[in-house]
């Protein structure tokens, strides 16, 4: 069982930066690429981007490409999300995922879930 803590959010003005982390425990962290998801008010839970268990490839929502990247340290078993040139529709609770597939895109793709955290940025 594999447990993951976001933290990190906030709230920012358009334009600005954010870097949120994700830390796992519970589990064999290099076992899993680890995914981030958002989900803005009343809407489905979405894709934000993907890292492989190596960390040597990523792969990412069109959206976010180019102001967004995913990192992740294996030795402190934790992922992050560097938000750069924030936008106000990025605005959402993101949560960060573990899957035993590589690039995977899909909600149901993922075996375990962090509690998410909220990102607000403001016009």
């Amino acid at each position: 069982q594999v447990q993951l803590v976001e933290s990190g959010g906030g709230l920012v003005q358009a334009g600005g930066s954010l870097r949120l982390s994700c830390a796992a425990s519970g589990g064999t962290f290099t076992s899993y690429a680890m995914g981030w998801f958002r989900q803005a008010p009343g809407k489905e839970r979405k894709f934000v981007g993907t890292i492989s268990t190596s960390g040597g490839s990523t792969y990412y929502t069109n959206s976010v490409k180019g102001r967004f990247t995913i990192s992740r340290d294996n030795a402190k078993n934790t992922v992050y999300l560097q938000m750069n040139s924030l936008k106000p529709e990025d605005t959402a609770v993101y949560y960060c995922a573990a899957s035993r597939l590589t690039s995977a895109i899909y909600t149901s793709s993922y075996d375990y879930w962090g509690q998410g955290t909220q990102v607000t940025v403001s016009s």
